[in-house]
């Protein structure tokens, strides 16, 4: 067991301790972002919707994860990392009760996690843990065109695009879940409050074309066909990232993608492309769920689609 090793907040003084280890995971996989990120994700002081626990071994930091609230009852955790020289002490389960009992503390009365798929150890943790399989994701990649087209007419309706959505195959498979305006990299259950919000910063309809200011941060999609409607996105935020050869890259990221057949896969997909150009976006991501018919929709309908899905694990606290 972790004797001796002590759980306590997270501070910019434990940054080298940090990344001594962190270093040295997942370097076949292009390396862990925690490095990166650490000084721009600790919390700040004073900061009570989210809270960095770590592992003090003395003179070495053991492990490190992050407790973020999403909405008043929702709580995300993140960031689980366990220095391989302390691994098989029980300090991922500590790790864990301590994002529990400070989530419970803030008002949450759930909380989930997003493991990679091929993260085995990572995945057995989280069930030890007392966190339940809640659903899977992958992301498609449609290309940045202000010339794209579909079949379908896409409006930027926030009420259609959230009655789509809550009758969808996609909503039922996610759990209700999708991408949230809280945090980057974590999920909630989608309201339609969010779909309004989503909309109110875009200023109003598209007309059917996709145009977008490009000053909005966020905007919503319905595609409608024949009276009823077939399709709902939203894009959530965009973002600057360095690409492999370490230049800077524009992203749109959209918040979830729900769809009936290919061909509203395809105008949601030409909605998005022309949207993410007006942006000056260089790459888009969307998040879809993982189902041999949405992938295969995606894939079919022209989106690059990411290698592997995501997992998301729930459970009461």
């Amino acid at each position: 067991m972790s004797v001796g090793i002590h759980i306590r907040r997270a501070t910019h003084d434990d940054y080298e301790g940090v990344k001594a280890f962190t270093d040295k995971i997942w370097t076949d996989r292009g390396g862990d972002y925690i490095p990166k990120v650490y000084h721009d994700w600790l919390e700040d002081d004073g900061d009570d919707h989210k809270k960095t626990f770590l592992a003090d071994a003395g003179d070495d930091v053991a492990g490190i994860v992050q407790a973020v609230m999403v909405s008043p009852d929702e709580a995300w955790f993140q960031g689980m990392r366990v220095n391989p020289d302390y691994q098989r002490q029980g300090l991922s389960g500590r790790l864990n009760d301590a994002c529990f009992k400070w989530a419970r503390e803030q008002g949450a009365s759930v909380g989930r996690v997003m493991i990679f798929s091929w993260n085995a150890a990572s995945l057995g943790a989280a069930r030890k843990s007392g966190l339940e399989p809640a659903t899977e994701f992958r992301f498609a990649h449609p290309k940045p065109d202000s010339g794209a087209s579909g079949p379908d007419t896409v409006t930027n309706d926030p009420a259609a695009a959230w009655r789509y959505w809550t009758h969808s195959d996609a909503r039922e498979h996610l759990n209700g879940l999708g991408y949230a305006p809280e945090e980057t990299w974590s999920m909630r259950e989608l309201t339609r409050q969010d779909f309004l919000d989503f909309a109110s910063d875009s200023g109003g309809g598209n007309g059917g074309n996709g145009a977008i200011d490009a000053d909005d941060e966020t905007e919503v999609f319905a595609v409608e066909r024949d009276g009823r409607y077939v399709g709902a996105s939203y894009r959530l935020r965009t973002y600057e990232r360095e690409n492999d050869d370490g230049e800077s890259e524009t992203w749109a990221e959209y918040g979830v993608g729900a769809w009936e057949d290919v061909d509203a896969t395809r105008s949601l997909f030409a909605a998005i492309s022309r949207d993410a150009a007006a942006l000056g976006a260089d790459r888009t991501r969307v998040l879809i769920p993982e189902t041999a018919a949405v992938v295969s929709d995606a894939s079919y309908a022209g989106a690059t689609i990411s290698e592997e899905p995501d997992f998301v694990l729930s459970g009461a606290l």
